[in-house]
């Protein structure tokens, strides 16, 4: 039986140590890790990079054993009251997922758009409407601005299609001043400017033309319209409903255990 049995430990240790390239305190770091590591590389670039991962890898592993040779209740404390916040944690955002509802009613968001008006206040200008971007030299612009004007989308998409380098229609959907600045080179102020007195923004560079038509602004510091500020609304509302779904769970935790007797109390 004993040789049978340092017979199978030999072998284990075998197994234990194909394809290994270091072994460092019964832990094994493998060639097909290195290997990883300087795919397509030059043979002294492998070496150079390989050599700087063993080094720290083994200097990992003697800075973790020295410390845990030393037992340090301050530390070993830490350690599991993390571990212990990493399950609860990790036990909450489950019931949460499955267990709280989502669904917010429309009477709830607009009672807190009303409700909180100074909190959603724009911090900058949106606005809705149509970008164009042609050639500088592009033909029959004046008909274009027209069109724009008008809203006259088939027109507009065909002069698009003819002449246009790009093309955006935003009319069901809001854009920041900062968005806008993405596509348009106009500094900020200018913008501002321009949004408050105009609907229609045209600015040129050295090779094209930008013209902006704007169907629907907000400027900043106005109310934000109550669609812009739903997002933030539900964010607000699930994050409120959240800790008392988890509060009252908590509860209920803790008075199922009195009840049944799983918490002792010593006189």
């Amino acid at each position: 039986m004993a040789c049978c049995l340092m017979v199978g430990c030999q072998a284990l240790e075998k197994k234990q140590q194909v394809g290994a390239a270091v072994e460092l305190n019964g832990r094994y770091l493998y060639r097909s890790t290195l290997d990883s590591l300087t795919i397509g590389m030059s043979s002294e670039d492998s070496s150079r990079i390989a050599e700087q991962y063993i080094r720290q890898w083994a200097q990992d592993i003697l800075l973790y054993d020295n410390a845990t040779a030393r037992t340090n209740e301050a530390i070993e404390a830490m350690v599991d009251d993390y571990r212990t916040t990493l399950y609860v944690r990790a036990y909450e955002e489950r019931l949460v997922d499955k267990r709280m509802p989502k669904e917010i009613a429309d009477s709830t968001i607009l009672a807190l758009y009303e409700q909180m008006p100074d909190r959603f206040k724009l911090d900058e200008s949106i606005m809705r409407g149509i970008l164009v971007i042609v050639p500088i030299d592009a033909p029959k612009k004046d008909k274009l601005r027209g069109w724009m004007a008008k809203q006259e989308l088939d027109a507009i998409e065909k002069y698009v299609y003819q002449n246009a380098s790009g093309y955006d229609l935003f009319t069901d959907r809001w854009m920041t001043t900062t968005e806008m600045m993405g596509r348009i080179p106009m500094e900020r102020a200018e913008l501002e400017n321009r949004l408050r007195t105009k609907n229609q923004i045209e600015f040129s560079d050295s090779t094209k033309t930008y013209i902006l038509q704007i169907t629907e602004k907000h400027m900043r510091g106005e109310a934000m319209p109550m669609e812009y500020a739903r997002p933030e609304i539900e964010k607000m509302v699930l994050y409120a409903r959240q800790a008392e779904f988890l509060r009252s769970e908590r509860e209920r935790i803790y008075n199922e255990a009195i009840e049944t007797k799983k918490v002792h109390f010593f006189d």
